[in-house]
């Protein structure tokens, strides 16, 4: 049965700290995470092939898989909502293995990144799909870092604070997709 408990996390996300979190714990973030797509991580990817230094710190980092929207006036970001997950699994073994401890998205990951998380100590929160709006008032600074020509998938730093997330796999592998199912599968 999945249990729900409301942590606080204070960045930066130590891989002592991923320990911690268990799936379908409810969390709470403050502190600086980055917004990265696929356009980015593949930069990222293939910068680290190179040898070349990277526009931000991966130890102990948060990368939201985000592209906000341009901010209204008076606004410090637009709505920024979580995109699809997936389309980062290609690149987030080699992040993972770099020290990032943490991911925030939407939908499932592949076992290729299960197990990366496993191995090296790191875990993957949920954004409420479809709250993007809401999610943004979390927001109070965002800076683009790198990549500007990639527009709302530039890389961001962002000043979070009381981010809401779900954690829903942690670093031993526990996926919130399959017990949720699980939970509530009736047997014939």
């Amino acid at each position: 049965m999945v249990t729900a408990t409301l942590k606080k996390l204070t960045t930066p996300l130590t891989r002592e700290a991923v320990k911690d979190f268990k799936a379908g714990d409810m969390v709470s973030i403050t502190g600086t995470i980055y917004t990265a797509r696929d356009a980015a991580h593949k930069l990222i990817v293939e910068a680290l092939a190179r040898g070349e230094e990277l526009p931000m710190e991966l130890k102990d980092q948060i990368v939201y898989y985000a592209g906000p929207t341009p901010a209204k006036p008076g606004r410090v970001i637009g709505s920024c909502g979580p995109t699809t997950s997936g389309r980062m699994d290609a690149y987030s073994p080699k992040l993972i293995e770099q020290g990032l401890t943490g991911m925030i998205g939407k939908g499932p990951r592949s076992p290729e990144v299960v197990e990366a998380m496993k191995g090296h100590g790191a875990v993957y929160f949920a954004a409420i799909g479809g709250a993007a709006a809401l999610i943004a008032d979390s927001v109070k600074s965002a800076e683009v870092i790198a990549f500007p020509e990639l527009g709302p998938e530039a890389i961001r730093r962002l000043e979070v604070v009381d981010y809401p997330c779900i954690v829903a796999i942690d670093s031993e592998g526990n996926n919130l997709y399959q017990l949720g199912v699980e939970q509530y599968r009736v047997e014939d």
